[in-house]
């Protein structure tokens, strides 16, 4: 059965006629791709900021079929930026209140959920279904996972990510230019990544993002416009400001190139250092301190020096009884610390101040220890009173 033909069996209920009017007299969709949309169908991997927009935005346009994987439960934090959910959701899988929301947006569409992690063991048996891939997700391990995924099943992956107040989007689709691994061969030190619970992100950011990634998804589907395969738009939001970088295709890319080295997804935690930050953090116990464990020893009047490595304006929003020296500062200021005193580092989770750790630790500091999970395990588990965020 050719194309067309098969566009031929495509038929409307008389509520997609009124639903999709203004797509019907968009001269770059019409008809022939409204069904295209209707027969097609999109995974998005992770239903937080960028996927909620991404989801909502493809429901509403009559996508066939929405797969969504995710394995979180809705938090507060959440709703600042992630606007499938409302304050009466928390604490419900994301999965579940996503299906319902998507449903009431489009009742016409299917949607496919998946209660879980996308891993190495699952990801080749999710993947192949669907049309577009779009990576939503928001660490490192996974958006590899996605990449090598895609190249593996000749999937289109439309990638979506932000930081504070910028943000980023393209397409890597092996088939036709680069992957993901063409513009990042190796993935940064784990220590320097923030999450965005640490770096923060500006509320609308994921939105304008997720709603990019939409629309390559759509351009894709119906087959108009100029995609961005081969390009990357970086987005600043304080500046208003769009630009573009050529991404090139690499011929030695271990995934895509012209004799690539890796044909099976492999430990993608371990490629990105996380399992080596986990293991070191074992192998060294004498380096990090538990908020249960500060707190004992703060109540039995232990002398500590509290070092706090955020920036100011996190430190007049909630602190400790604790010193300030931002992680940046750090290098210029170590003669304000003493050596022979424990010190205890602490930032918003614990990333800054593990690197804050290993950094005084190669300069003579040989009695410091990390405040696991940071402040905010110190008011989620000690002082519940104390602002988060």
């Amino acid at each position: 059965m050719t194309r067309n033909s098969f566009l031929d069996d495509v038929r409307f209920s008389q509520d997609e006629m009124r639903r999709y009017s203004r797509h019907f007299v968009l001269p770059t969709i019409g008809i022939d791709g409204q069904k295209k949309l209707k027969s097609s169908s999109a995974l998005i991997v992770g239903v937080g900021g960028l996927g909620s927009a991404a989801a909502m935005t493809l429901a509403a346009t009559g996508i066939g079929k929405l797969g969504i994987i995710d394995d979180d439960d809705v938090d507060l934090s959440n709703l600042q930026r992630q606007l499938l959910y409302t304050a009466s959701d928390v604490g419900k899988p994301k999965t579940t209140i996503a299906e319902k929301r998507l449903r009431e947006i489009n009742p016409e569409i299917s949607v496919e959920t998946y209660h879980d992690r996308l891993t190495s063991k699952n990801a080749l048996a999710i993947l192949p279904p669907y049309d577009v891939v779009i990576d939503a997700s928001d660490n490192l391990p996974t958006r590899y996972l996605v990449n090598d995924a895609c190249v593996m099943t000749g999937k289109p992956d439309v990638y979506g990510a932000v930081y504070q107040l910028e943000g980023q989007a393209a397409i890597f689709f092996s088939r036709n230019g680069p992957c993901y691994r063409c513009l990042f061969p190796d993935p940064p030190p784990p220590e320097s990544v923030q999450s965005c619970a640490e770096s923060g992100v500006l509320g609308m950011l994921p939105t304008i993002i997720g709603n990019i990634q939409a629309v390559e998804a759509v351009k894709l589907i119906v087959g108009f416009g100029s995609s961005l395969v081969g390009r990357l738009i970086l987005f600043d939001a304080a500046a208003m400001d769009f630009r573009e970088l050529k991404v090139n295709k690499i011929g030695s890319c271990p995934v895509c190139g012209d004799q690539p080295s890796i044909r099976a997804l492999i430990d993608y935690e371990e490629f990105c250092g996380s399992k080596r930050m986990e293991t070191e953090g074992r192998a060294k116990p004498s380096f990090k301190i538990s908020v249960q464990e500060l707190k004992q020893r703060l109540d039995k009047g232990e002398m500590l020096t509290l070092l706090d490595v955020r920036e100011p304006f996190e430190f007049d929003l909630v602190h400790l009884n604790a010193r300030l020296i931002p992680l940046e500062t750090l290098p210029n200021r170590l003669n304000e610390l003493s050596r022979e005193h424990e010190i205890i580092v602490y930032c918003h989770t614990g990333a800054r101040s593990y690197s804050a750790v290993e950094f005084m630790r190669t300069n003579g500091f040989t009695n410091v220890k990390n405040l696991t999970g940071g402040i905010e395990a110190w008011a989620r588990e000690i002082d519940p009173t104390m602002i988060r965020y």
